[in-house]
């Protein structure tokens, strides 16, 4: 394989290799992407971007490019809020799109399109509208799964689609949040496809009126992350949805990596963050074939 130039970012310490095909012929498999994002045998990223021009892509929606995400296993995953603002300051690097303070760019991704904005010195991406697999039911009840965290009871917890996705489990203390060990989670019911799962704390709202909760992430096909912005939103929906009428519309989500906004318009979530471009990155190996 040729050697590739890519850039090294992150959004709130969420970070990604990120690789420009305007020709639409990078390929890469689960193996090499899973390699390169090996932080001890690789480069050490959640996540890889292939950007690729929405319609060689195959997306003949508008949309000016194609957000090819990967897990850090390789897996494909629908979108990811961090890694899209992200991609957008690299398409901005590299000089594929041109945009001023205010200015938007139409990104596809697996999960949908995405309009993202340049919010001063960060992004506003409109995440789309959130769903609750559990239906109604699960909006009465503020639930639909049970969770089993290490050394805690069993908890309840909601799914949310981003639409990849979540599921949300609140703890009473921020120590509890801290002394947390996200590894060994069960689910009753199994989720068949996988979830993210955010475990957050509720802090009431802010001098400004803005809700406020912290958060750590187990993210799917990843492990625990600084920061998942389709989480954030996630859970920004749920803290919502279980604090009933009168709850704020924007809430302030505090993780590991540092705090995003996310604003809930009816079924729409807007998610605000930073995203900052690390290095320039030529990989020198491939994994060995199996």
């Amino acid at each position: 394989m040729a050697a590739l130039s890519m850039v090294k970012g992150h959004g709130t310490e969420n970070d990604f290799l990120l690789v420009a095909d305007p020709d639409g012929t990078v390929q890469l498999d689960a193996a090499t992407v899973a390699h390169w994002c090996d932080r001890q045998r690789g480069i050490g990223a959640d996540g890889l971007i292939v950007a690729a021009p929405g319609p060689l892509a195959g997306y003949e929606t508008g949309a000016a490019w194609f957000m090819d995400y990967r897990n850090a296993d390789g897996s494909l995953a629908e979108m990811c809020g961090n890694g899209i603002r992200v991609l957008v300051a690299f398409l901005r690097h590299r000089g594929l799109v041109q945009l001023a303070d205010g200015d938007s760019v139409l990104i596809a991704t697996r999960g949908g399109d995405r309009r993202v904005w340049v919010s001063g010195d960060g992004y506003t991406v409109d995440m789309g509208d959130f769903s609750l697999p559990g239906g109604t039911d699960a909006t009465l009840r503020g639930f639909d799964v049970a969770v089993k965290l290490p050394g805690l009871d069993q908890r309840p917890g909601l799914r949310v689609a981003m639409p990849n996705p979540h599921t949300v489990v609140a703890l009473g203390s921020i120590a509890d949040l801290e002394g947390l060990v996200l590894e060994g989670v069960h689910y009753d019911p199994e989720p068949a496809e996988g979830t993210n799962l955010e475990v957050v704390v509720p802090l009431g709202e802010t001098p400004e009126g803005r809700g406020a909760l912290r958060m750590r992430v187990l993210e799917r096909g990843v492990g625990e992350t600084r920061s998942c912005g389709t989480g954030c939103c996630a859970a920004a929906v749920a803290v919502r949805e279980w604090a009933g009428a009168g709850a704020p519309d924007e809430w302030d989500v505090t993780v590991p990596g540092g705090m995003l906004r996310v604003r809930v318009d009816g079924q729409r979530v807007l998610l605000t963050g930073p995203a900052v471009l690390v290095a320039e990155v030529t990989p020198l190996d491939v994994p060995p074939a199996p």
